[in-house]
């Protein structure tokens, strides 16, 4: 059983729902509370916890602060002045900015653990939300030097109950880090993303998957991911300098030293080698088996059949739809020693494939 104690949820967008949502399946009781009591509505209907308020402070044991950054700080001294019995976390992209708008407050902060699941979506509120949102991903847990031990375990709990494994890091550490693996790279695929705007539609017309898989997460609210980066704007800026920096290496490689040109490009590839696989594990030696997919129904369904007969493990899956024929692409991710197990064993079973 859950060692989570009861828990109150404030704001229940995409995050908070999702916990509310990964809680109950793990057997916690879960409160919800919304300024906007829509929201919470929706996040009960979808089965994330109780818009009933707690009968007391002694029957709640955890708060979790799932509001936009700019009201973090606000609502995690609110949240500790409300419930005195209870440990306060939240789940805010930067820590920093949240823990000393509370220690100006003077209050104290024994009881508060700041954390932050490593799991979003482009899409956003209540609607967007789900319980396996956290499954397998990181969870950073950021006591600062204040923290109780026994707050800093319930808020390591809460993310375990979630489905995440914990990454422990000091409010600072947490910055430093995000904003290289998150805040950074959603900047590259915005500006990716920007160059688009006033394109040639025959251009356009050329877009592969490549391109969405950079464009991607640009789609991101732009309200949102404005807070975050002016939150932990130092940090942002100080990569964004040494970005510009090889920008400028970059420019003067394509137009006048191919070696520096080279340099950069390995130096990418060296720096895709270094995200961690499943679990935190090294990133094996990966390639991609290509499969012709019919645009019928049922076909991806049989692929995944006759995937599943080969015994071979997929990491992951894309699919390239080719607006000019009725097939689609499907890039199918295994481990390079496995590639020839599926291919001739996909091949048996009619499919059309490429390594």
């Amino acid at each position: 059983m859950s060692t989570t104690p009861t828990t109150l949820i404030v704001g229940t967008g995409l995050v908070g729902t999702s916990v509310g949502l990964a809680l109950q399946r793990a057997g916690v009781d879960v409160h919800l509370e919304d300024l906007d009591p829509l929201h919470a509505q929706a996040a009960e209907s979808l089965g994330a916890g109780t818009t009933r308020a707690p009968r007391s402070n002694q029957e709640l044991g955890l708060v979790v602060v799932a509001v936009p950054p700019r009201h973090v700080g606000p609502a995690v001294c609110e949240a500790l002045a409300t419930w005195p019995e209870a440990v306060v976390t939240d789940v805010g992209s930067v820590k920093v900015p949240a823990l000393l708008a509370a220690r100006e407050r003077g209050i104290d902060l024994s009881r508060y653990v700041g954390s932050h699941p490593m799991a979003g979506s482009e899409r956003s509120g209540p609607w967007a939300a789900s319980a396996d949102l956290f499954d397998g991903r990181a969870w950073a847990v950021t006591p600062h030097e204040g923290s109780a031990a026994e707050a800093v375990q319930v808020v390591r709990r809460l993310a375990t109950d979630c489905g995440a494994s914990v990454v422990q890091l000091s409010p600072v550490e947490h910055d430093a880090a995000v904003a290289r693996v998150s805040h950074l790279p959603h900047l590259m695929s915005v500006l990716a993303a920007g160059a688009l705007v006033g394109a040639p539609p025959q251009q356009l017309a050329l877009a592969g998957q490549g391109l969405r898989d950079v464009t991607r997460v640009a789609a991101g609210d732009p309200g949102l991911w404005s807070e975050i980066v002016t939150a932990n704007a130092e940090q942002v800026r100080l990569l964004l300098t040494d970005v510009r920096d090889r920008v400028d290496e970059l420019l003067a490689g394509v137009q006048d030293t191919p070696e520096a040109l080279a340099v950069a490009l390995r130096r990418g590839v060296a720096g895709t080698r270094l995200v961690p696989g499943k679990h935190g594990a090294p990133t094996p030696d990966y390639t991609v088996v290509y499969v012709a997919l019919p645009d019928r129904p049922g076909e991806l369904a049989r692929l995944f059949a006759d995937a599943g007969e080969s015994g071979v493990n997929i990491e992951d899956l894309r699919i390239d739809h080719d607006p000019a024929r009725p097939v689609g692409l499907v890039e199918v991710v295994v481990a390079q020693r496995s590639a020839a197990t599926l291919v001739g064993s996909l091949t048996d079973r009619g499919w059309s494939v490429n390594q």
